[in-house]
């Protein structure tokens, strides 16, 4: 059984290091743009970006007004009302405040208690390095990530939904996918469980009260946004924000996306996964947690991919959505049980759906410190 093989999206949470700014620690930059370059410290500074929009970077300023600063988190305060692009719903009138953003993850984090409990997962972390290590591929872990998991929470009505269809995808980018009428009912069966849920029931309530939006609009972003098919190189269509995000995807020799824990488990399972150490363990001391791991996922290596572990498969989906759906293409700036957590959103300017918007092409978290 190869139930996570497929690659869907990149939409929802990879651990990003900063780059090359001088101001943060450097660390390395595993894929394609900043994807798996995490950053252990985001920070905002005073001043202001009035005359300074999209100017070079300079490390003696106290503040940024870059077109990388939300990236790095540097950005001076008033950086989104003079310089930003206005694009989401959450920058003009029905603007959502940062209290706002606050209060609705800490309710979509409270919502998830179909997430695995303590006695459900046992881990075996084993040797943490350091960031400047993970371009060595050596397996400093023995034995496997997962000790044990309670399977019986994958008879969940959105556990199985999801695992059901996870076979859908092919992992190498630049093969189309093309989905018979039963895979397509998979897909819809998904959406169908993860929106009986409480977190995304919240989600809707919270976007709703914001500008309005209509049930049926809503579900139809989320089905276009998440699983609409978009091409990153000659092959028409073979690619989803779904499918890099949660199953993840081969690209040019490399691992890219691969950030849902369910789906690691499986492959770990089968043989397919092995584990070689992580470099960030988050300060959570219940579930869910975060990690940001390397491993080699059937002889193709992930210098750093981070994760959820023991989150419900509808709380990563319903994050993520969120961030995209009012911020898309930002860093966005949650709490979850009280910490801090960024999540950075990448959009697909390539092509669009319906009037103008965009697939989502990446999610991952940028900090979690």
């Amino acid at each position: 059984m190869r139930a996570c093989i497929p690659l869907v999206l990149a939409v929802l949470c990879g651990l990003a290091w900063a780059e090359d700014h001088k101001e943060l620690e450097p660390f390395p930059q595993p894929e394609e743009e900043t994807e798996e370059a995490l950053a252990s410290n985001l920070y905002s500074a005073l001043s202001s970006c009035q005359g300074r929009c999209y100017e070079a970077f300079d490390k003696h300023h106290q503040c940024h007004c870059n077109a990388s600063c939300q990236e790095f988190g540097n950005c001076c305060k008033d950086f989104e009302s003079l310089c930003s692009d206005h694009e989401g719903f959450s920058y003009s009138s029905d603007a959502i405040t940062k209290e706002e953003i606050q209060s609705i993850s800490e309710k979509i984090y409270r919502a998830d208690t179909n997430k695995a409990q303590k006695e459900d997962i046992i881990l075996n972390r084993q040797n943490r390095i350091s960031p400047s290590e993970t371009r060595d591929q050596v397996d400093h872990c023995p034995k496997p990530f997962f000790t044990y998991v309670n399977e019986k929470l994958f008879s969940k009505p959105t556990y199985a939904a999801f695992i059901n269809f996870l076979n859908n995808y092919q992992r190498v980018t630049g093969h189309g996918e093309h989905f018979s009428a039963q895979q397509l009912a998979k897909q819809d069966a998904f959406l169908r469980e993860i929106m009986k849920m409480a977190g995304m029931k919240d989600l809707y309530s919270f976007l709703h009260h914001q500008n309005g939006y209509g049930s049926e609009e809503f579900v139809d972003d989320l089905k276009n946004m998440w699983f609409g098919l978009y091409s990153r190189g000659k092959e028409e269509g073979d690619l989803s924000g779904f499918e890099h995000v949660f199953s993840g995807e081969v690209k040019k020799g490399k691992v890219t996306g691969f950030h849902n824990w369910i789906c690691f488990y499986l492959q770990e399972k089968e043989g397919l996964v092995d584990y070689y150490s992580h470099i960030l363990d988050g300060p959570w001391d219940s579930y869910p947690d975060v990690l940001a791991m390397q491993f080699n996922w059937d002889d193709y290596y992930k210098e750093v991919g981070s994760a959820f572990i023991s989150s419900s498969p509808e709380f990563e989906f319903a994050l993520c959505s969120l961030c995209f759906i009012t911020r898309p293409g930002k860093v966005y700036q949650l709490s979850l049980g009280g910490y801090p957590l960024a999540i950075r959103t990448y959009t697909w300017d390539n092509s669009t759906y319906g009037n103008g918007k965009k697939y989502i092409a990446t999610a991952y978290i940028v900090s979690s410190t």
